[in-house]
């Protein structure tokens, strides 16, 4: 029995994986959709917060997540020396604070009407549909980022709120609603 040929992709898969170049897998990850969230915290200087598209859950009992968060991140000073944090869930209505907390520092907080402080003095964002408070259980340097593990120690759901809230998504640079697809048949 013979191979079928393969088609033509445009694609080079190198024969030594070690010689894949940042780029190269920064376009591959692209194609990977993922949820938005933007993780909050309270520091020494003030609030801070960042958007996060690493999000997953990593254990039902304890109740763990985890995300990364870039060794060049201006946030990563304070993330390190934090206890806790919020990690939102973020709704479609929500696309201008991904994009607020994707770029510089300084502005992200400028709108007090976007957010409070828990008790515990976490920020929390206003209009979220889902959050959790998570302690830090854990951070890992990988690569040029770190891992970050928490324990969920509150969970904040208005998710049956009506109208449905539909989440924020991003996928190949932008960002998207998810739209359902017709029911399988059999």
């Amino acid at each position: 029995m013979t191979e079928a040929p393969r088609p033509e992709t445009g694609i080079r898969i190198p024969d030594d994986l070690s010689g894949i170049t940042a780029e190269q897998y920064r376009a591959s990850m692209r194609h990977y959709p993922s949820g938005v969230t933007i993780v909050t915290l309270n520091s020494a200087t003030g609030p801070v917060g960042f958007t996060a598209t690493s999000f997953a859950s990593l254990s039902l009992d304890p109740p763990l997540i985890s995300f990364n968060i870039a060794d060049t991140s201006s946030s990563l000073a304070a993330l390190t020396a934090a206890q806790s944090v919020v990690i939102h869930f973020l709704g479609e209505h929500q696309r201008h604070l991904a994009q607020r907390f994707a770029r510089t520092a300084a502005h992200r907080f400028g709108d007090p009407a976007l957010w409070s402080a828990l008790d515990t003095g976490e920020p929390v964002l206003h209009g979220t549909p889902l959050w959790l408070r998570t302690t830090i259980e854990q951070l890992v340097p990988i690569g040029d980022h770190t891992l970050v593990v928490g324990r969920v120690v509150k969970v904040h759901d208005d998710t049956e709120e009506e109208p449905p809230t539909v989440p924020l998504l991003y996928y190949k640079g932008r960002y998207y609603r998810p739209t359902p697809l017709a029911d399988d048949v059999d």
